[in-house]
C-alpha cells in the first residue's frame, strides 16, 4: 500500500466523523437539549457530553493530523521508495482510527493517551525519515 491510501483513508475518517458531529448537534437540537442558536457562537449553554466529545474529536483531526498530511504529501512530491514511512503512516492511521473509537466510546482517557503517543510518534518518525533522506 503507498503512502497515498493512508492519506486518503485518514481523510476519509475525517469525513465519517464530521457525519458523526453533524447528526449528533442535529439530534441535540431535536431533543430540545440545545437550542440551534447555541450553534451560532458555541457558547451560553450546557451541551451533551456526545455532541461534546464529537466536536472535540473532529477539531482533533486537524491538529497532528495537518502534520501527517504534509508529511505524505512531501513522500510523494520527493518520489521516496523507502517503506519504512509508509509502514509509520499506517501506524498512524490505525492509532487515529483505535484512538477515534476508544474516545467515542467507552472513552478510557489512559487508552486513548497511549494511541495518541502512538500516533504522534508515527508522525514524528515519518518526519525523521524524510528529512534524514533528503539531506
Amino acid at each position: 500500500m503507498t503512502n497515498a491510501l493512508s492519506v486518503i483513508f485518514l481523510i476519509l475518517l475525517t469525513f465519517v466523523i464530521l457525519l458523526f458531529t453533524l447528526r449528533e448537534r442535529v439530534a441535540s437540537v431535536r431533543k430540545g437539549d440545545v437550542s440551534l442558536s447555541y450553534y451560532s457562537m458555541f457558547q451560553g449553554e450546557e451541551i451533551p457530553d456526545m455532541v461534546q466529545k464529537t466536536n472535540r474529536h473532529f477539531a482533533n483531526l486537524f491538529e497532528v493530523p495537518v502534520l501527517f498530511y504534509g508529511a505524505g504529501i512531501l513522500y510523494i512530491a520527493m518520489e521516496m521508495t523507502d517503506p519504512a514511512p509508509v509502514i509509520l503512516a499506517w501506524g498512524f492511521v490505525a492509532a487515529r482510527v483505535i484512538h477515534t473509537c476508544i474516545h467515542l466510546g467507552y472513552n478510557n482517557v489512559m487508552h486513548r493517551l497511549v494511541m495518541f503517543g502512538i500516533g504522534n510518534v508515527s508522525v514524528l518518525g515519518v518526519w525523521i525519515l524524510i528529512v534524514s533522506s533528503a539531506t
